[in-house]
């Protein structure tokens, strides 16, 4: 099972990102995804997350900024990131959970994307 983010980059702030973690070796589309960061020297948080029937779950700092969606023909997740901010610099992980609740705990997650950086500059 692999899970392959990508979509990193460096942006001005104000600017726009799309993450895509494309998951090989299993069928995720009954499974809850999921997107973390960490920060430089700070601990790894929960993003956002999308259930199997399509609810979405944001940290209260990326709503109305980030949105994220699923193609289950594709088996990918998205994180579409706009109004990007200088905090919002970090490492993306992009996870699954196998099972069918929406958790924000990281120890939650079975599977791993090995991550994208995304810098926001001032």
């Amino acid at each position: 099972v692999q899970l392959q983010a990508s979509g990193g980059g460096l942006v001005q702030a104000g600017g726009f990102l799309r993450l895509s973690c494309a998951a090989s070796g299993r069928t995720f589309s009954s499974y809850v995804m999921g997107w973390f960061r960490q920060a430089p020297g700070k601990e790894r948080e929960f993003v956002s997350a999308i259930s199997i029937g399509g609810s979405t779950y944001y940290r209260d700092s990326v709503k109305g900024r980030f949105t994220i969606s699923r193609d289950s023909a594709k088996n990918t997740v998205y994180l579409q990131m706009n109004s990007l901010k200088p905090e919002d610099t970090a490492v993306y992980y992009c996870a699954v959970d196998l099972s069918i609740a929406v958790r924000t705990s990281e120890s939650a997650y079975d599977y791993w994307g090995q991550g994208t950086q995304v810098t926001v500059s001032s």
